[in-house]
């Protein structure tokens, strides 16, 4: 039978302690948008890094950040060693190891993402250890890359539920699908009948409309949107700053709120599943996810997709 999404490790609408670790370029840009958008579900925000004086620096610099009559009042930022990480109702997981360097994507078939992956385990292993020790009962948010083999190697690690777990990383890739099919109008439909499946990687899955699907012009897209990055590390810049917006601070944001929003969740049994990024919300007492009836071809591409997932877990 497949694992049960039901749960409660947040509580929509209301205020959350969050945490973060890792405030590298990709957390901290992020940090900024949750000080700035979530002083509606956001009570505190606690910042830990391997570099103390990068988090004396962004305590000072994100609690600088205010309205000049005080109004909203924004969420404190605080610093929070690892033993405090799972104190919290959200532990939000940037840490990254090996990111690679600029001009490594243009070795063939290289993966900036899958690069990452084995890296990235070696320290997952470690934070899953004090998440378990500490019979953490919250939300943990997955934004390092790549998200959807990291919570499931998390989630394994750790001994925690499969709804404990949210992978924050489909955002960006429909965001960069809006930003292109806006340049186009053969894509003209995907703004308001567009949809985005899969990881935030190659096996992304784009579809162009869920009504009128075409699978020349959503395979077309869905290039685009993969290449996306690679624009950017041509032009000689790291492509943090739409992910850490777009995937995580307006994504996690609404997922507190209860709101429809892209994430990947557990899809599977106790024995093979993985974590497919779906448009989908918490609704207080489980995770729904969008279920519409798909063209033959559409499905195909997304089953192809989660079974490379099961396959890399």
């Amino acid at each position: 039978m497949p694992v049960s999404l039901t749960g409660q490790p947040i509580r929509p609408g209301q205020k959350h302690r969050v945490n973060i670790l890792a405030l590298g370029d990709v957390g901290a840009t992020m940090l900024i948008g949750l000080r700035l958008l979530g002083s509606d579900v956001i009570s505190s925000i606690g910042i830990c890094d391997i570099r103390p004086e990068n988090c004396e620096r962004l305590v000072r610099e994100i609690n600088q950040i205010r309205y000049p009559d005080g109004r909203p009042e924004l969420p404190a930022v605080r610093i929070v060693g690892e033993k405090e990480l799972f104190d919290t109702d959200v532990m939000i997981f940037c840490a990254s190891r090996g990111v690679p360097d600029i001009g490594k994507e243009k070795d063939p078939g290289f993966d900036v993402r899958m690069a990452q992956l084995d890296a990235n385990r070696a320290i997952i292993e470690h934070y899953a250890a004090l998440a378990r020790e500490r019979k953490y009962s919250g939300l943990i948010a997955v934004v390092s890359d790549p998200v959807d083999n990291l919570c499931a190697a998390f989630m394994d690690a750790s001994g925690l539920k499969p709804w404990q777990f949210r992978g924050f990383g489909l955002g960006v890739m429909n965001a960069r699908a809006a930003y292109y099919a806006e340049q186009d109008e053969r894509f003209s439909m995907y703004a308001e009948e567009g949809r985005a499946f899969g990881p935030h990687g190659q096996d992304l899955v784009i579809a162009n409309s869920i009504e009128h699907y075409d699978d020349d012009l959503s395979r077309e897209l869905t290039q685009m949107a993969v290449g996306a990055n690679l624009e950017v590390r041509a032009l000689g810049f790291k492509p943090y700053i739409a992910p850490a917006i777009s995937s995580a601070a307006i994504s996690i944001l609404l997922t507190l709120k209860g709101e429809w929003n892209y994430g990947s969740l557990y899809l599977g049994d106790e024995n093979r599943g993985a974590f497919l990024g779906i448009r989908s919300r918490y609704d207080g007492d489980k995770w729904d996810y969008e279920d519409p009836e798909l063209p033959d071809k559409l499905y195909e591409r997304i089953r192809d997709s989660y079974i490379r997932l099961c396959d890399i877990r």
